[in-house]
């Protein structure tokens, strides 16, 4: 009898040891799959670190941002030297040198830039300044002030170091002869084409700074600005949810703050691309909105390094630099043909 109780007892010792040797397998094992999961999932949901975004067909904008950072430069300096690019390019017409002037002939210029600490600066109707990106940086960094104004403006730019240009083009001034013909009083808004450059840009740090710069609206009454260098119109950032950049008809961007609105919206749980399309619906859906005759666009960024955009009309594009990839997307847009 007592041997035969040692052999049952052992042998339920024996299960026993194997039992809990199983369940502790099981364990290790699902501990194990457990952070293979969460590894999976964090790889999954890592931001992704340096984004450029810029409006239009920007490429080589976008690539000498990206450039900026990986160099070692800040993103605020990136924003800023990547808009000079496009100031540069006189073929552009739309932006810096070789803008289209106002209906008296003159380009006048308007920019505006913010950094990760929420500072701005802007300039706004200037005049004989190519790269009035940088003078906003200017204004931002070695004044009391967030906007500096024409002639002042103008006053501000020589001090800092500024060389006076002449912006109006040949091609320009061609361009504007020809309008003159007819003098339509209706602004001319190109639906399928850029007409300033905003830019929004993440470095490895997860830090956001957005820039925006135009010669505005084609042969414009003289004095008149639109969205681009007014924050939360054609530009807004805000480090800790991301940024929005907007280009069209800035009086339309202004009545509702649209790069603001995006970030606020982005703030209270939306997406980039959800909250780009909610900023073109209030456009859209404004009593008598004359929407199918102008254009509107965005662009927009969160903290994660999702990027959205929209625009009413089709042909807005946008160049998105991720991941060592320099791309330009055709946007989403309200309008569509059947």
């Amino acid at each position: 009898m007592k041997r035969r109780k040692f052999i049952q007892s052992a042998a339920l010792t024996g299960l026993g040891l194997t039992v809990g040797s199983a369940l502790t397998a099981c364990a290790e094992d699902k501990k194990t799959t457990e952070k293979a999961a969460l590894a999976s999932t964090n790889d999954a949901t890592k931001p992704v670190r340096p984004l450029v975004i810029a409006t239009w067909n920007t490429p080589l904008a976008v690539e000498t941002a990206a450039k900026v950072m990986q160099d070692g430069g800040t993103v605020l300096d990136a924003v800023e030297q990547g808009c000079r690019v496009e100031e540069a390019n006189e073929k552009g017409q739309s932006v810096g040198k070789g803008g289209l002037p106002d209906r008296d002939g003159n380009v006048t210029l308007d920019a505006c830039i913010m950094n990760k600490q929420g500072d701005y600066g802007a300039v706004l109707g200037v005049q004989n300044i190519m790269h009035v990106i940088s003078l906003a940086r200017k204004v931002m960094e070695d004044t009391p002030h967030v906007m500096l104004v024409g002639k002042g403006a103008e006053k501000f730019a020589y001090e800092k170091g500024f060389k006076k240009e002449n912006l109006l083009t040949e091609d320009s001034r061609k361009a504007w002869e020809e309008w003159k013909v007819k003098s339509e009083y209706k602004p001319i808004i190109n639906i399928e084409n850029h007409d300033t450059i905003g830019m929004l840009a993440i470095d490895k740090d997860g830090d956001i700074s957005g820039a925006c710069t135009t010669s505005g609206l084609a042969y414009k009454m003289a004095g008149r600005v639109g969205d681009s260098p007014i924050i939360g119109g054609g530009l807004f950032v805000d480090n800790e949810i991301g940024g929005a950049s907007a280009t069209g008809l800035g009086e339309e961007v202004l009545k509702t703050v649209g790069s603001f609105l995006i970030v606020e919206l982005m703030r209270q749980g939306k997406s980039p691309q959800e909250a780009c399309e909610e900023a073109i619906r209030r456009i859209v859906s404004k009593p008598n909105s004359d929407y199918k005759n102008f254009q509107v666009g965005y662009i927009a960024v969160n903290k994660k390094g999702e990027t959205g955009a929209y625009s009413i009309h089709e042909h807005f594009s946008y160049n998105l630099y991720k991941e060592g990839e320099n791309k330009n997307i055709k946007s989403d847009f309200y309008i569509k043909t059947k």
